[in-house]
């Protein structure tokens, strides 16, 4: 499973990386979860608002930080 995490840096990104890590972790799920700062690539998903999560190539959120436990549903 490959776990994008948008977003240019800003707090709320880091929120969700961290949150989506913790999640990962929790679930015993083997991922990779990645940082993807690149507007470009936002673009490609249509993303226009961040942070947002993507799980293997589809956006699952946008524009706000899921709680660990919604994560967690999401990837299990």
């Amino acid at each position: 499973m490959k776990i994008e995490v948008l977003g240019p840096g800003c707090a709320k990104c880091e929120k969700l990386m961290e949150h989506t890590k913790s999640a990962v972790e929790q679930a015993g799920i083997d991922a990779e979860v990645v940082k993807v700062t690149d507007i470009a690539e936002f673009a490609k998903y249509g993303v226009m608002i961040t942070p947002a999560l993507v799980v293997d190539g589809e956006v699952k959120f946008a524009g706000k930080v899921p709680g660990v436990d919604e994560i967690k549903d999401l990837i299990s």
